[in-house]
């Protein structure tokens, strides 16, 4: 349920907060004192597009912000969880948009899209705006309505997810069963199967490739730096370190024959001699060990050209052939196995087009009940609404096509009689504007209970009508409201009557700027609201007393 609304420096609104509560809340005002910039303003906080020019003149942005009571609503606090975005319980919307065209949102205070926006929203508010009853010429979502009214939405997830697997099904079997296409494919993955398998490497096996590679690559400087190193530590010159560091031992020997301080120092010496000799023993064997083999390194240079023309081939790198590798043998046995796999894969299709048969048919058997019943039930809510003699009837057509479909075996049409003695004809050929508001209030008393949405906003859907059905038209919004929070912006004194609560929508200007505000009634206030919706600029004590009179009989 929706428990408040806050606006500011929305189009001619500078600032207001509204508080809400159960059952039917009417809003009224002048024309064009901004009655409908509620809607809007919930409009956009529902994900609907946002422009500039909503944000009021000489602002720079417009704030927007509604608070949601989820006490009865569990779906939209499972959405929330799933999204990360539940907040103890409670559901916030706010929006920004700045007057150079940007808008930002956010979902109990953190960073939501206009999609999430509109996710969230569909579980908590239904709007129907002044032109919202157009969605009922869809036959897509009239067939939806009828699911919601008989309580299908178990059959109707069955039949969507069986049709889908059937056809995922079905895209397998022709993948596998390919013909010409399979066995070019089957040759291509022989061929990239023989060439990977010869050249490509485990990481371990790729990395010693590239290091005996390099190794190979420079044997010779290697051997040729080895031995001149050992020329440097060992050599027959008198500058090599080893005849320098003999000398400096014997040096430091007739010294510590005086000083016993040094004799530490001279273990020093004697250790680094003999770790300079076995590093130029050592550098010398591996001079002389140095594989100098042309042959080898043909192999290995041939081998790592190979790899870089398969990883561009694979358009991979060279460290990832190896698991491409599995990948073409996987798919390599799967085709080659197609036979058997064709078999299994054909009895399971069969297996989903017999649920699905199933399932489709118990789903028509309770959408032709439910089409009779709702048929019988929004015409005589037609007539109440002032379309007496008027009928609707709900037509199920068979789907084109054997295979499964995702909406069911059939298609819905709403055909609509608006006067006695005239066959029925769809509803999107015949129906008036003022008809379609009626024959969608209809549908939503007809419904009314069929949905989880906790607040219903209807936006001058009495717009057409006048007199007893006028009145008629407040009892159903009042009855909606008996068990759904509603919310109607209405022109006509019979509806605001019937309100459990009253806002009033007022202009005011200075001659420079204009302001909207928007006020909650006491019945004083109701009245006289009332007496002006019924007397236009003058106000009588007649009117004021019509006003008073009708107010009593409405809330009674």
């Amino acid at each position: 349920m929706l428990t408040s609304l806050y606006v500011r420096h929305f189009a001619v609104v500078e600032e207001a907060e509204i508080a809400f509560g159960p059952g039917l809340t009417v809003v009224s005002g002048e024309t064009g004192a901004g009655k409908s910039l509620l809607v809007d303003a919930l409009m956009l906080l529902a994900g609907a597009r946002a422009d500039s020019g909503m944000v009021r003149a000489g602002s720079d942005r417009a704030e927007l912000a509604a608070e949601f009571d989820l006490a009865g609503l569990p779906e939209a606090r499972a959405w929330l969880q799933r999204e990360e975005l539940d907040e103890d319980g409670a559901c916030q919307l706010r929006r920004v948009i700045r007057a150079e065209g940007s808008s930002r949102a956010w979902i109990n205070g953190r960073p939501a899209n206009a999609s999430q926006l509109g996710e969230l929203a569909t579980l908590l508010v239904e709007i129907h705006g002044q032109h919202e009853h157009q969605a009922l010429l869809s036959r897509a979502h009239q067939l939806a309505l009828l699911d919601a009214y008989a309580g299908n939405e178990t059959l109707v997830v069955q039949v969507r997810e069986l049709a889908t697997q059937w056809r995922e099904l079905g895209v397998r079997i022709r993948k596998l069963s390919g013909g010409d296409d399979r066995e070019q494919r089957l040759e291509l993955l022989r061929h990239e199967a023989g060439e990977l398998e010869k050249w490509a490497l485990p990481a371990a096996e790729l990395t010693e490739l590239e290091a005996s590679h390099k190794r190979l690559a420079n044997a010779g400087r290697l051997a040729e730096g080895a031995a001149g190193v050992v020329e440097l530590l060992d050599g027959d010159s008198e500058f090599a370190l080893r005849r320098a560091l003999g000398r400096a031992y014997t040096e430091l020997g007739k010294l510590a024959a005086l000083d016993d301080k040094l004799t530490p120092l001279l273990e020093l010496l004697d250790n680094a001699t003999i770790q300079l000799g076995e590093a130029a023993d050592g550098l010398g064997h591996y001079a002389q060990d140095v594989d100098l083999d042309p042959e080898r390194y043909d192999e290995v240079d041939t081998h790592l050209t190979r790899l870089h023309e398969l990883s561009r081939r694979h358009r991979l790198p060279v460290a990832e052939l190896h698991e491409k590798l599995g990948s073409v043998q996987v798919e390599l046995v799967e085709l080659e196995g197609a036979g058997d796999a064709l078999e299994q894969l054909a009895a399971q299709r069969e297996k989903l087009q017999r649920e699905y048969t199933q399932a489709a048919h118990a789903l028509s058997k309770a959408r032709s009940t439910a089409a009779e019943r709702l048929g019988t039930e929004v015409s005589a809510l037609m007539a109440e609404l002032g379309m007496a003699g008027g009928v609707l009837k709900i037509e199920l057509e068979p789907a084109d096509g054997d295979e499964p479909d995702a909406q069911g075996r059939e298609r819905c049409e709403l055909l609509v009689s608006a006067n006695p003695g005239q066959p029925p004809r769809p509803l999107r050929k015949v129906a008036s504007g003022g008809e379609l508001a009626r024959i969608s209030l209809a549908i939503e008393v007809a419904t009314l209970g069929k949905d989880t949405v906790g607040s219903m906003i209807f936006d001058e859907v009495d717009t057409g009508i006048g007199g007893a059905v006028a009145e008629v038209v407040g009892q159903k919004l009042r009855a909606l409201g008996g068990q759904r929070q509603v919310l109607c912006v209405t022109h006509l004194p019979q509806v605001a009557a019937q309100g459990h609560a009253h806002l009033r929508v007022a202009k005011h200007s200075d001659g420079d700027s204009t302001r909207t505000q928007i006020e909650k009634l006491d019945s004083n206030g109701r009245r006289d609201e009332l007496a002006r919706m019924l007397g236009g600029v003058e106000i009588t004590r007649e009117t004021r007393a019509h006003a008073k009179q009708m107010l009593e009989r409405a809330q009674t």
